[in-house]
């Protein structure tokens, strides 16, 4: 059984590795891929280009003007001097925020009452709208403290800070909220599953495009041992491009990894079963690599929807959530991300891992049970 076993892993290997352009696919795609995401997609919203329409033209308005820029969130662009420039702006699309300030707002600020800012975002993006509306109401508190404290000291004579509630923060995990450090270790989920679906999922199917299938039937090679002979190479792949983009992750993005090396591979063992098990059974109710291939993309981009990797699955609809839980990228994801920035172990992780093995096993049972061995 074993030397029927190390002959199928024998071909597999030099089937895979026959083409240069595939040994760029596995190993230089998940780099480029790594690079994309760790650079590109981002949820920080930081140099939002925006226009001043400063209608006082007072000191105080032209300090205020100067807490926005001296941030780093925002950009000041451009100084608007007439009513119709700030439609055309947002129109075309020059900048992401106004800033407004009416006449009278330095008196009123000398007197004492309460001036009014206005701030216009543009909403076509409501996630960066809503960033740069909290960034603007942190600014502004913080402005508005400091001239309370200015108030009490010239009503007191000597300066002295205003009663009032201190908010102390502290973000556990990822102390610098970077979205680097949330996507880069979920890119090891979705780029191990692209790889081994797209992979395993052409391995039957080609064998009867170029017919060796029936080579294959005619030899005493059992159903167990051909799913084997099939997955065990994708499967040291899948690992060793784990291996690529955690070392990309760690030494170059700086990405923490906290938690237990040998559990992350463990997981990643169950992770392949599912991954390689939906990739054969795709392949085995495929008759060309075309069909394969655009199976795969049918599976792939939902799984990656409903995985969490870039949507809360708790904003999801009730009917969506529980659809969810046959994603085997949803489990691999808490894992990967509870490995590398929470540092926690199997003790809370194991419904997770043990949801994967299960799915793996029923998958990879499936696949051996399409594969019918018949006597030519």
């Amino acid at each position: 059984m074993f030397e029927r076993i190390k002959h199928m892993l024998i071909k597999e290997f030099i089937q895979i590795f026959r083409d240069p352009k595939m040994k760029g696919v596995i190993f230089l795609m998940p780099v480029i891929q790594v690079l994309v995401f760790g650079y590109a997609v981002t949820t920080d919203v930081k140099h939002v280009a925006t226009a001043v329409y400063d209608q006082d033209n007072s000191p105080a308005s032209r300090e205020l003007v100067s807490r926005f820029a001296g941030t780093e969130y925002f950009d000041v662009a451009e100084y608007i001097y007439h009513e119709g420039r700030v439609t055309e702006l947002l129109d075309h699309g020059k900048v992401r925020a106004i800033i407004r300030i009416r006449e009278g707002y330095g008196d009123d600020l000398r007197a004492g009452k309460t001036p009014q800012l206005q701030v216009i975002v543009d909403g076509t993006d409501s996630n960066t709208a809503g960033t740069v509306l909290d960034y603007t109401t942190d600014i502004t508190r913080e402005y508005s403290k400091q001239v309370l404290s200015r108030r009490y000291a010239r009503l007191q004579g000597q300066p002295v800070d205003p009663p009032r509630v201190v908010l102390d923060t502290r973000p556990w995990f990822n102390a610098n909220l970077e979205s680097r450090n949330f996507y880069v270790p979920g890119v090891i989920a979705i780029i191990v599953m692209l790889i081994t679906l797209m992979l395993t999922s052409m391995a039957v199917v080609r064998e009867k495009e170029i017919g060796t299938m029936e080579q294959i039937m005619v030899t005493p090679i059992t159903p167990a041992e051909f799913i084997l002979g099939k997955t065990v190479p994708f499967a040291l792949i899948g690992i060793a491009d784990v291996i690529l983009v955690t070392v990309v992750g760690v030494f170059w993005f700086e990405v923490p990894i906290r938690g237990n090396l040998a559990l992350l591979f463990l997981a990643t063992g169950f992770y392949l079963m599912t991954t390689l098990g939906v990739g054969l059974l795709i392949s085995t109710v495929s008759d060309t690599q075309q069909q394969a291939m655009m199976s795969t993309f049918f599976f792939y981009f939902p799984a990656v929807l409903l995985s969490g990797f870039m949507f809360p699955i708790a904003n999801m609809p009730e009917s969506v959530q529980w659809l969810t839980y046959l994603n085997p990228l949803r489990y691999f994801l808490v894992v990967v991300r509870g490995i590398f920035l929470k540092g926690i172990g199997p003790l809370i992780l194991w419904p997770q891992m043990a949801a994967l093995l299960v799915m793996g096993l029923i998958t990879l049972w499936f696949a051996s049970k399409r594969f019918k061995k018949t006597s030519v």
